[in-house]
């Protein structure tokens, strides 16, 4: 089967770009066997419809909008999160489930989906995480790990690793 883990969001808005920080941080430090891909969606919200068709199981990871305190995390099913909409409602957000609408009405089956959502504790215009989500970020990354060992797919940490604050600065500092 094949799986995706799919960070959306927006790294110029603070807690938005968790999920973004969280793929390349999985990418940079973790080798899965079954091999999945991993993919940074940014804010491409309903342009990641051929992703949606073309892969068994994705897990989404985003900030969530739920009534809890700033880095609880979640791992929901993507049909139950209708009507509560991930973070604040952005285009990346509606689009993403607005993908399984679609293909709903397109009649192809859906892929097996969740979001592993984490509470944000600030959405502002700040590249970086917040301190309460930076310090829960090793729970949302073990979070990710644990649901993907619930499917068969293992992780092995890789011997060089690459910390949060590094991952940050690769977004802040591009190399060209």
């Amino acid at each position: 089967m094949s799986t995706v883990v799919l960070g959306v969001g927006n790294v110029l808005e603070e807690d938005d770009g968790v999920g973004i920080y969280a793929c390349a941080y999985l990418n940079a430090n973790y080798t899965f066997t079954p091999d999945i891909e991993i993919i940074n969606g940014g804010v491409e919200g309903i342009n990641l419809l051929n992703l949606f068709m073309e892969h068994e199981r994705i897990i989404i990871l985003d900030t969530i909008n739920l009534d809890d305190e700033a880095g609880s995390v979640y791992n929901i099913p993507s049909y139950e999160l209708s009507g509560y909409g991930l973070n604040s409602g952005g285009a990346h957000e509606v689009g993403v489930m607005q993908c399984l609408d679609m293909m709903e009405l397109m009649g192809h089956s859906l892929p097996e989906s969740n979001v592993i959502g984490i509470i944000p504790k600030s959405i502002t215009f700040h590249m970086g995480l917040s301190k309460t989500l930076t310090q829960r970020f090793n729970d949302y990354i073990n979070t990710v790990i644990n649901t993907l060992k619930t499917i068969n797919i293992s992780s092995k940490q890789n011997e060089s690793q690459k910390s949060l604050e590094t991952i940050i600065d690769e977004f802040k500092y591009p190399t060209r």
